[in-house]
C-alpha cells in the first residue's frame, strides 16, 4: 500500500524498549518480531511495515527513504550524521558515549584511541586539544588498552560492569544517549498526518517509558 508507513527497527537491545513503548502507546506491534528471521514485517491492521535492521543502518534507511521513520541511538545518529529529521527523544536505552582507560594512564607522545565512533572520537579530541591516532575496531573494544593496541577507548557505557571487570574505568563523559524517532525529509510532508499522529501517540508515554 502507497501510504503505509514503513519504520525502520534496530534489532537487539533498542528493539525491546521501542517495542515496548509503542504497545504502551497503543500500537499493538508484534512481541517477538526481532526474533523472526523475517526482515520485511507488515503489519496491515496498524498500516505500517517494519524493516528489521542493524542499528547503525537505520539513519541510512530512512536518508533513502526506503523507510519513512526509524528508531536509532544518538551515538549512530551523530556517527553517521545522516541527513534526516530528529522528531523525538523517546527517553529509551539510556547511556553515555564516554572516554575510558586503564586507571594508571597517563598522557605520551604516542596516543591511540580505538572506537567503533571514528567521526565522533576525531571530532571529541580535536575539540579537546589533542592529537590522537584513532583506530576503528568493531567489536571488543575493551580489548585495545588491554593488549596495547590502544591506550584509550572512546566507547558506550550502560551501567558500567564490562569496563570493571576489564580493570578499566571511565576518564571523561562526552555526552550522553538516548533513543530517536528520525523521519525522512519528503516522507515527512508527504506522510505528515500518520507521522504526525504517531509522534503525538509516543509524546504521551515518553515521560514513564523509563526513569532517568
Amino acid at each position: 500500500m502507497a501510504d503505509t508507513l514503513k519504520i525502520a527497527m534496530p534489532k537487539g537491545r533498542i528493539y525491546k524498549k521501542a517495542s515496548a513503548l509503542f504497545r504502551e502507546a497503543g500500537l499493538d506491534i508484534p512481541v517477538d518480531m526481532d526474533e523472526t528471521r523475517k526482515l520485511v514485517i507488515p503489519v496491515q491492521e496498524m498500516g505500517m511495515e517494519f524493516i528489521m535492521a542493524k542499528p547503525v543502518d537505520v539513519p541510512t534507511y530512512v536518508e533513502y527513504g526506503v523507510a519513512d521513520i526509524g528508531i536509532v541511538g544518538k551515538d549512530v545518529l551523530m556517527e553517521e550524521n545522516r541527513d534526516v529529521y530528529e522528531l523525538l527523544d523517546l527517553g529509551i536505552a539510556r547511556c553515555r558515549m564516554s572516554v575510558i582507560a586503564l586507571p594508571d594512564w597517563k598522557p605520551g607522545i604516542q596516543q591511540r584511541v580505538a572506537t567503533k565512533y571514528p567521526n565522533i572520537a576525531s571530532q571529541y579530541f580535536r575539540e579537546q586539544g589533542q592529537q590522537v591516532e584513532v583506530i576503528k575496531l568493531n567489536g571488543s573494544i575493551e580489548l585495545a588498552p588491554l593488549i596495547g593496541l590502544a591506550d584509550r577507548i572512546v566507547d558506550m557505557v550502560e551501567t558500567g560492569q564490562t569496563l570493571k571487570e576489564n580493570g578499566l574505568v571511565e576518564m571523561e563523559s562526552i555526552f550522553n544517549i538516548t533513543s530517536r524517532l528520525i523521519a525522512n525529509r519528503v516522507s515527512y510532508r508527504m506522510k505528515n498526518t500518520q507521522i504526525q499522529s504517531l509522534c503525538d501517540r509516543l509524546q504521551e508515554v515518553i515521560p514513564t517509558s523509563e526513569v532517568k
